[in-house]
């Protein structure tokens, strides 16, 4: 996790996917506050999606960026909560080489000021897979600016000390992309 200290920033290539039965593009406020914010930081949107709350669809579109060498960090807005269509944490955690417990914990301490109690609710959660930083928050707007400027707007720039997920994230494995589809197949091929 540690990452030595620098005054250049190293911009990471980041997704973004919205989790969502209902919303499209134009609706979609906490994916564009996201992307405002990691262009603002000065990373790379080198993807933004959205799609509905199903785990097989979510799982599908993760795997991929998750085996994509581009795809640094995931920013996930959406599906997190007790509702009995949010499956969000059951889609992305069998995905998970690691989860960052702290992720979740800090989310819910900051938001707890802001909705009391009802934070419990809040299956905010985040992890590792293959190199890549997977944070997954609720699908308001007020949430996404919690997690945004209360954690990951520090811990994915790459000069915040301690430590930060940047360099983690910029070592992942140099594995061709395009390499998947040779290696697995296509849906025509037997």
């Amino acid at each position: 996790m540690s990452s030595a200290s620098s005054s250049e920033l190293n911009p990471l290539n980041v997704a973004i996917l919205t989790v969502s039965d209902t919303r499209g593009a134009d609706q979609d406020t906490s994916g564009q506050y996201l992307e405002d914010q990691v262009l603002a930081a000065g990373h790379h949107l080198i993807a933004r999606r959205i799609v509905p709350d199903d785990v097989y669809l979510v799982r599908a579109l993760m795997s991929n960026w998750i085996a994509d060498q581009e795809v640094h960090a995931v920013i996930i807005t959406g599906g997190t909560g007790f509702h009995e269509r949010d499956s969000t944490p059951e889609a992305v955690a069998p995905l998970l080489d690691k989860t960052i417990e702290g992720f979740g914990e800090e989310f819910r301490r900051l938001s707890a000021s802001e909705i009391g109690s009802s934070t419990v609710q809040s299956r905010a959660f985040g992890g590792l897979a293959n190199h890549t930083v997977i944070f997954c928050l609720p699908g308001s707007t007020g949430a996404c600016r919690t997690g945004w400027e209360g954690i990951l707007l520090s811990q994915l720039d790459s000069r915040h000390g301690p430590c930060n997920f940047s360099a983690l994230a910029l070592r992942k494995p140099d594995r061709s992309y395009g390499r998947i589809h040779h290696v697995i197949g296509t849906r025509a091929e037997r």
